[in-house]
This record gives C-alpha cells, sequence and structure tokens, in this order.
C-alpha cells in the first residue's frame, strides 16, 4: 500500500502529537524520527507517514534543506499531499523557519496557495481573526510566551507570517469557516487570484478544523499543528480501523523530563507529590566536568525496580536563565540533551521497557541515543501523547514522547502505573 498523506513535522513530540491525529481519524501511521534516506522502512500498510525533524530552531537554510529532502522521501513513497505541521503556538522567529519551509515545499510542490492553521481546541489553541489564543487568553499573554528559544510576544498570525515570507498572507475569518467547506474553497481560490499565496484561517473548534481539512484536501502542500492534521485525516476516504498496538505489561519504567514548560513543572510536581522516585539534574555541575551521568545511574540503580523513575533537568524559569546566563542558551540546551540521550541508552541497558520522554529537543535527542528509526503509533494517553512501538537494540521498546505543554497533571503516573 502506497502512502496517502506525507507529513513533515519541526520537532519530535510535534511529529508524535500529529502521528496520533492522524491515527484518531483511522489512519494507520507511522512515525519516522530524523530525516529519512533510502535504508529507512515504514511498518507494513501505513496510511500515513510522519517524518519527526529537529528544524523549528535551527538555521532557516538548514531547515529548509531537510524538509525539501522529506518531502521527496515522502513522495517516493506515494504520498501525494504533505503536510507541514509546527507548534501550535506557532513558534517561529521573524526569519523564520515556518515561512521559508513553507515556501520552499510549496515551491517543490508547484502549489500555488497553501492554508496555515495552528488551532488544537483539545489542548486550548484556538485562532479567531486571525489571532493564537490559548485558553481564554492571547499567546502574548499567556505562560506559552515564555519559550526558551522562541519566546512568543505577539498572537497576531498574519504578521507573524507575513515578517517570514515575501509572499502576501491573508485571512479566512471564523464566519467563512462557519459557512462550510464550499465557502472556504472559494475563499482560498479568491485569495489566489489576489496574489495571497498563504492564507490563515479562523478556528474555534474540531469541527471547524474537520470543514478546512476538507477544503484542503487537494492542495499539495497544507501547514499547521495536529488539529489541522486530524482534519485532514478525516477528509480521506476510510480504509478500516487502525488497530491498537497492545501497551506492554512488564518491564521497568522511567520518565526522562527536560521541558521547562508550566505543564511539565506541574507534572513533575505530581509525581514527587505521589511519593515515587525522582532525581534532578545539576546541570551546570556536568558542564563543569563532573560524572552526573553517572551519579544518576547509581541512584537508579538503588531504586526499587516495581516503581517508575523520574530523572529530569527541567526547571523553572528563574532557574533556567540562571543556567543560561552561565552556559549560554545553547550550550544549557546541549548540556541537557546530552545528559538525557546518554541516560536513555544506559537505562534501556539496564532494562527500561517503558520510556516517557518530555519535551521536544529531549524527545529528538533520546531516540537518537536509542538509533529508533521509525515506530508505529498506537493508543493516546492524553490527547496527543500516544504510546509508540519500536525494537530497540535490547528489546521492544513502548515510548511516549511528550511535548512539553501537553498531557494532564497526572499524566506521569497515570500513564506508567496503569501499565503496570
Amino acid at each position: 500500500m502506497t502512502l496517502r498523506i506525507g507529513c513533515i513535522a519541526d520537532d519530535f513530540t510535534g511529529g508524535t502529537d500529529v502521528a496520533a491525529a492522524f491515527r484518531r481519524a483511522g489512519l494507520r501511521t507511522a512515525l519516522v524520527f530524523g530525516a529519512p534516506d533510502d535504508t529507512t522502512t515504514l511498518p507494513a500498510d501505513c496510511d500515513a507517514a510522519v517524518v519527526a525533524l529537529k528544524s523549528r530552531s535551527t538555521p532557516a537554510d538548514e531547515a529548509v534543506t531537510d524538509s525539501l529532502a522529506a518531502q521527496r522521501w515522502l513522495w517516493s513513497k506515494g504520498a501525494a499531499q504533505v503536510y507541514f505541521k509546527y507548534c501550535s503556538t506557532f513558534d517561529s522567529t521573524p526569519q523564520g523557519n515556518i515561512g521559508p519551509v513553507t515556501d520552499a515545499l510549496l515551491d517543490a510542490a508547484g502549489g500555488a496557495v497553501t492554508l496555515h492553521c495552528p488551532a488544537s481546541p483539545p489542548n486550548g489553541r484556538t485562532v479567531y481573526q486571525g489571532h493564537l489564543f490559548v485558553h481564554d487568553q492571547l499567546l502574548s499573554d499567556s505562560p506559552l510566551r515564555h519559550h526558551p528559544l522562541n519566546p512568543m510576544t505577539d498572537s497576531a498570525l498574519v504578521r507573524l507570517l507575513s515578517a517570514q515570507t515575501r509572499h502576501p498572507v491573508g485571512l479566512v475569518d471564523w464566519a467563512t469557516v462557519r459557512g462550510g467547506v464550499e465557502a472556504v474553497r472559494e475563499a482560498i481560490t479568491a485569495h489566489q487570484q489576489a496574489g495571497v499565496r498563504h492564507v490563515v484561517a479562523d478556528a474555534l473548534t474540531d469541527d471547524d478544523l474537520a470543514v478546512l481539512g476538507a477544503a484542503t484536501l487537494e492542495l499539495p502542500v497544507v501547514a499547521g499543528a495536529a488539529g489541522l492534521g486530524e482534519g485532514l485525516g478525516h477528509a480521506y476516504p476510510a480504509t478500516g480501523p487502525a488497530a491498537a498496538e497492545p501497551t506492554p505489561s512488564q518491564g521497568r519504567a522511567a520518565v526522562l523530563a527536560g521541558s521547562c514548560s508550566a505543564r511539565t513543572l506541574e507534572q513533575i510536581a505530581q509525581f514527587y507529590a505521589a511519593g515515587l522516585p525522582s532525581l534532578h539534574l545539576d546541570v551546570l555541575a556536568a558542564a563543569s566536568g563532573r560524572d552526573v551521568t553517572g551519579e544518576a545511574l547509581t541512584w537508579y540503580d538503588a531504586q526499587d525496580p516495581d516503581l517508575p523513575v523520574l530523572i529530569y533537568a527541567s526547571a523553572s524559569p528563574e532557574e533556567l536563565a540562571a543556567v543560561q546566563a552561565q552556559l549560554g542558551v545553547t550550550e544549557a540546551a546541549a548540556q541537557v540533551e546530552e545528559l538525557l540521550g546518554t541516560l536513555a541508552s544506559h537505562l534501556v541497558e539496564r532494562g527500561i521497557r517503558r520510556l516517557l520522554v518530555a519535551g521536544g529537543e529531549t524527545s529528538g535527542a533520546v531516540t537518537t541515543a536509542l538509533g529508533i528509526r521509525a515506530v508505529l503509533v498506537g493508543e493516546e494517553a492524553d490527547p496527543g501523547v500516544p504510546w509508540t512501538y519500536a525494537a530497540a537494540n535490547h528489546g521492544d521498546l513502548a515510548l511516549m514522547l511528550k511535548s512539553g505543554n501537553f498531557g494532564a497533571p497526572d499524566l506521569f503516573t497515570r500513564a506508567l502505573m496503569e501499565t503496570k
């Protein structure tokens, strides 16, 4: 079976999020980590494949090169449509990477127009009059504005995207979306005829996203968050239910957290309050040469094997600012990725078979360290947070990659204790 839709995600947890969305829409979905090549294989009979890159915060030319390579690979597997998935907080600077990548994908596909919508209503992200909201707050007023790499201090999507592309940007407002599929198609066509290449769309509900998905089914490139991806998935004719992969019922469990988002900090606090083993990594000590990894493994070896453990480098905004002031933003992030990627390898060697990872960059470091290239997407523990399944060097592994802001406060304990 050839693919029905291909997707390029700009980070690993974003890839997991949109892969779960395709699966909810009834598509058997594979998730590929990193730029694929001729040796990259997919699980059998996949309807959708998501290529998860680490391109959100890389230089724009590098993000474009990697995204174009992924697009060509997806085309080679039969995908006629490519969905560019970015964060529901539209993380991007005036230099990119959302605008440059979308333009490059459109140029390669010969596309004249595309539609953007970062709405994800189950996670409180909506778009109204072209402005991105987080629950009842504008993005620029919400806690999510404090992204460590791409702070989002503006909520006007047309203005944000206009700074990243030389092409005109337009809006399909909510009244038009509520008018249905044909109304949206007519609005997109009118924008195209007026020379507009990028069309931002309002969406307040999943029903709005279903309308947008059906209206954009024939476009070669569409862009947005996981919500619009699910809308597109539902627009494809059904081929039958996606079989659920069984959640492993045995094997040690661990959480590795590098995200500093408010929700991840809540999840860490809840895990600690439940009396479960937790260890905070000293990033500054690791940078000074102390064997923080060895100390963490010694601690792990002393824990009760029947309990999940949490090892984290996450920090409050004040603590993070202090670390970044000493190491610099780039080096601080690199230290966290190195620590948690190395620990993941050692933990799997020691028998971990259920691993929950919090944070997009952390997830990229962990999957790279484990040599995992592709997984099959299973059931979700929370919206946008599915279990995935892969063969690792030391045995089969159930892997949950969680965007920093996703999941209920009790996700860590619930996901790992319920599958015990």
